[in-house]
């Protein structure tokens, strides 16, 4: 069997391991980069994550009013479009460079150091001095009956989220079974399409991670367009079952939920799985390699990313660590700083990272919530203020008002004593870029006083600070 070798492999073509793999090669190493597949170049954000969903969320809200099934199979055929153009853009980026090679194949450690790839029926070994695993994560399956069985799905109504934004036709009736932020992201996008979404959620309370104040206000947008949520409430059984459904009379399935209230019987064309996700290890032969795993089978790492194995690091969510894309950039920036020199970089130098879910208005959050303040505030001598209003009682913040949905709720926890931004919540227009306003901020330590008192650029979303944060209690 025939072997090569490199100074480094990459395992996956996440954001991390092509940035790594880009920045390596161009400084003149041998670099393979390794995807077992060619329709995941660029990684899962670019091909089933972050671009095609956003890009559906902007659809869903376009050109239409109510259920819409020619818009919603337009739709996803332009971003099918767009995904294979961002894909061959990848591609290019990596193959153009001269000691970068690029094999298309599934991959498994043979050996500390040494990788059987297999692809096309041929086979090839390779050994190298740096290993990087990169290969991401993939949706959790939970067994369901007549849903699925092993973490296989075997009924055709059902799907996570990968097969479902390549489904051409609409669903009428879409059960999304999680109650996570995956699962309102969907809930929204496909209400807004025109399906009827009901949401199952285990927990008693929706979006138990946040304050209650948000999460109502959060759970009452999506009510308002039309989602129906059964808090307390799982799934016991799916079955196929012949029914009329709003798209024109095809065959549905049949969802049998245990409720509070009691057992209940819904149809739909579709059932969405969105339960979270897990680090895709499976199959890699990392214990062959001397790379240890957890129990949720992520990737055990140090503050530097360093694996147990020796020359082996890991990357973005196949680490265990929080599950975003620029997470995984900076990942690559941790790496580097290793095999390539330049100031010294750790998780630990990672602050204020800030999310959102693409509900509409979206949701965006960094630091701590209100809840989560208070509880700390006693060990780290915080005066906890806070700082809540409704976008639409906000005076100062007239361009929701002007784009049309004054929808949502702005947030700020801060500690009195020093002006410290502690977390904001901002439920609202534009949320995902002044989120990182408000970052930036906590980063650098710049106050509430200085936000509040700053000049910003009108009408925007961020003028809303001169208000918001005058209200501080």
């Amino acid at each position: 069997m025939d072997v090569l070798e490199f100074d480094d492999v990459v395992i996956g073509w996440g954001k991390g391991g092509k940035t790594l793999a880009g920045v390596l090669g161009r400084a003149g190493r041998r670099v393979a980069m390794v995807e077992q597949s060619d329709t995941m170049y660029g990684g899962t954000c670019i091909n089933i994550g972050c671009v095609p969903t956003k890009a559906l969320v902007y659809s869903s809200h376009l050109g239409h009013d109510g259920w819409d099934a020619a818009h919603y199979t337009d739709s996803i055929a332009r971003k099918d479009e767009l995904t294979a153009k961002l894909r061959a853009v990848n591609f290019s980026m990596l193959d153009t460079i001269d000691t970068v090679t690029a094999i298309t194949a599934r991959a498994e450690f043979v050996g500390p150091k040494r990788l059987r790839l297999s692809g096309g029926g041929d086979e090839l070994e390779l050994t190298a001095h740096r290993f990087y695993l990169n290969t991401g994560s993939l949706p959790v399956v939970p067994d369901i009956p007549g849903a699925s069985e092993g973490g296989e799905i075997i009924s055709a109504r059902v799907h996570t989220s990968t097969e479902l934004i390549s489904e051409a036709n609409l669903p009428g009736r879409l059960v999304i079974v999680g109650g996570g932020y995956i699962a309102y992201e969907f809930a929204s996008m496909y209400a807004a399409f025109g399906s009827e979404v009901t949401v199952v959620d285990r927990s008693p309370i929706p979006l138990r991670r946040e304050d209650r104040n948000v999460a109502e206000a959060v759970s009452s947008i999506l009510a308002g367009d039309g989602v129906r949520f059964l808090q307390g409430a799982h799934v016991v059984g799916i079955t196929d079952s012949a029914g009329g459904a709003a798209d024109g009379g095809s065959a549905a399935a049949r969802v049998s939920v245990a409720t509070p209230s009691g057992p209940l019987d819904l149809e739909a064309e579709a059932v969405l799985l969105a339960v979270g996700r897990a680090p895709a290890t499976g199959g890699l032969g990392l214990d062959k390699a001397g790379v240890e795993t957890d129990e949720h089978g992520a990737v055990v790492v140090d503050d530097h990313l360093r694996t147990s194995a020796p020359d082996v690091w890991a990357l973005g969510d196949v680490n265990g660590g929080l599950q975003h894309t620029y997470i995984s950039l900076d990942d690559h920036r941790i790496v580097l700083s290793q095999v390539a020199g330049g100031a010294p970089r750790s998780l630990a130098d990672r602050r204020a990272v800030p999310s959102t879910v693409f509900v509409t208005p979206p949701l965006s959050r960094v630091g701590l919530t209100e809840e989560q303040a208070r509880a700390q505030a006693g060990a780290h001598g915080w005066d906890v203020g806070v700082a809540s209003k409704e976008v639409a009682k906000i005076a100062a913040m007239p361009r929701p008002k002007i784009v049309r949905d004054p929808r949502g709720l702005i947030k700020v926890v801060v500690d009195r004593t020093t002006g410290h931004i502690l977390g904001a919540t901002l439920l609202c227009v534009d949320s995902q870029e002044v989120i990182n306003l408000v970052s930036l901020a906590m980063q650098h330590g710049i106050t509430y006083q200085e936000l509040r008192d700053r000049m910003y650029t009108h009408p925007s979303s961020s003028e809303a600070f001169n208000e918001v944060l005058g209200a501080i209690v």
